[in-house]
């Protein structure tokens, strides 16, 4: 039997590195599709594609002679033009699963988030016979929902498909959630919002990691075919426990200063009339979308995922969180 070839989208970005290595390890001939090759200990050991997941073309000629894809790549973020994540998220989806289609490829792991059931509302344990959301506050979700459901409308015999609902990916590494939050706290601007109650799911990048290779495997044993999982450590944290654990592990002062909801909502919707108004670059300080996201329970059932695609932690929250904080304050 020939060495399997995959290809990972957005594989130089902080989750699809890791699937990256996961995919060599396993001596499979891995090639890349982004902006930016990856480097470090990958740098030499992925074929690279260069460019936007938005042509068609490009997407094509990445997807052809691979037997398997992992879909990571999306344009995050809860600010910035409409189009933008239309094209990366909706048109590039639409691209990936069209190449699978024409050159045969036997699987296609989709990565999506669950924001894709956002409405404003708190979840609870919540599953995936969640219906798509709406009052959708930011392109994102609404453009990640419409990616999602495209990919598992591509489900055949021929193509098998499932997609994967990681729920705050953090660990060593992480471009984007630890490095904002120490950000905003040693600027003074971060604020608990809401009663400080909310319990929120996480996911550590090698248990998100874990469950793409998972996956795969199930659609190849005839499992998970078409179908979508929430995935997390599996047990729910307070957010702001969450967050001054970390921040006083790396030497920062904890969080302490409140804003209501109602407050950060409005405030939010204030802030995104003015950036609109002026254009003006980067993202508001606070907007209706992160209000509600850092004041609500967003925590969901995993059985499903546990189940089919034999999701586990890949290590311990409070103990990897300790000591990602120790090496923060170190450096």
């Amino acid at each position: 039997m020939s060495t399997p070839a995959v290809l990972v989208t957005g594989g130089a970005g902080f989750l699809g590195r890791a699937v990256v290595r996961r995919c060599l390890d396993r001596g499979w001939r891995v090639r890349v599709l982004g902006r930016t090759p990856p480097g470090g200990e990958l740098a030499g050991r992925v074929e690279f594609h260069r460019g936007d997941i938005g042509d068609g073309a490009t997407v094509d000629l990445a997807v052809k002679g691979c037997d398997y894809v992992f879909h990571v790549a999306a344009k995050a973020g809860v600010w910035g033009r409409w189009e933008d994540y239309v094209r990366v998220n909706i048109e590039g989806t639409r691209n990936v699963v069209e190449a699978c289609e024409t050159h045969g490829v036997k699987a296609l792991v989709h990565t999506s988030t669950p924001s894709v059931v956002f409405n404003g509302e708190a979840f609870r344990g919540a599953d995936e016979s969640l219906p798509y959301g709406g009052n959708w506050l930011c392109a994102y979700a609404e453009t990640k929902a419409a990616a999602e459901a495209l990919a598992l409308g591509a489900a055949s015999e021929r193509l098998k498909v499932c997609a994967l609902r990681p729920h705050l990916i953090w660990g060593p590494g992480d471009p984007h959630i630890f490095p904002r939050l120490l950000a905003r706290a040693r600027a003074g601007r971060l604020r608990i919002v809401g009663d400080g109650r909310n319990r929120v799911d996480v996911t550590h990048v090698d248990t998100a990691a874990d469950a793409h290779l998972g996956a795969l495997d199930a659609l190849l044993a005839g499992r998970a075919n078409g179908k979508a999982y929430f995935l997390s450590q599996g047990e729910p944290v307070n957010l702001w426990e969450f967050i001054n654990r970390l921040l006083v592990g790396a030497g920062e002062k904890p969080v302490s200063r409140r804003i209501s909801l109602r407050a950060a909502y409005w405030l939010g919707a204030a802030l995104e009339g003015v950036w609109t108004l002026f254009r003006l670059k980067g993202e508001p300080p606070m907007t209706r979308f992160v209000a509600v996201e850092l004041a609500k329970d967003h925590w969901y059932d995993v059985s499903a995922a546990r189940r089919d695609l034999g999701l586990r932690p890949a290590v311990g929250t409070w103990t990897e969180l300790d000591r990602l904080a120790g090496t923060l304050r170190q450096n």
